[in-house]
């Protein structure tokens, strides 16, 4: 039987499933209050769950899934590459136009977010000047902005989906045996 799925084709479903988790923890944690949320223990486990945890279960899923039910149970590491690329880069895709249709709709969430950020700032290093403050607080602005966020966050999960695919990749791979 012949695979007619592309690697990357097959981690869709795993990517948009990734995509939506990581947008409802951001409203529940919307919900719930960003304030509470930031230089927390709570705070850094959503940061663990979606820059660590996360990926790499959805990788390991959807490299795994390729492996067994599209590819009669082998996956080269180019395949486990381009499958993981593709589950990350969609979920980051989902995440982050979410991300600037939310600031489109709440604009008030930026401010609020730069006040939090400054208040954090001032909390961890009361002796900042206010051109430190300013300096620091217009680099988040910057990563606030709808034209950067999307590239930025696209290339990011990129990125983690290229090492979390190497190292899965390495795990699970299964070369086809070369047949003459």
């Amino acid at each position: 039987m012949e695979n007619n799925v592309s690697p990357a084709k097959s981690g869709v479903l795993y990517g948009v499933l990734f995509g939506i988790i990581m947008v409802l923890e951001f409203v529940i944690m919307y919900v719930v209050g960003m304030k509470s949320l930031i230089n927390t223990s709570v705070g850094s486990i959503v940061n663990i769950a979606n820059y660590i945890i996360l990926p790499l279960l959805f990788v390991y899923i959807g490299c795994t899934n390729y492996k067994k039910n599209i590819n009669n149970g082998f996956i080269s590491l180019t395949e486990s590459l381009k499958t993981g690329i593709s589950i990350t880069f969609l979920a980051a895709l989902i995440y982050a136009v979410f991300n600037v249709i939310f600031n489109f709709i709440f604009p008030e969430f930026i401010d609020e977010m730069i006040a939090i950020t400054k208040e954090g700032m001032l909390a961890k290093n009361p002796n900042m000047t206010s051109e430190q403050i300013e300096m620091g607080l217009s680099m988040v602005k910057k990563f606030m902005n709808p034209l950067i966020v999307l590239p930025v966050t696209l290339a990011m999960y990129s990125f983690f989906g290229l090492i979390y695919s190497l190292i899965i990749g390495a795990i699970v791979k299964n070369e086809k045996p070369q047949s003459f």
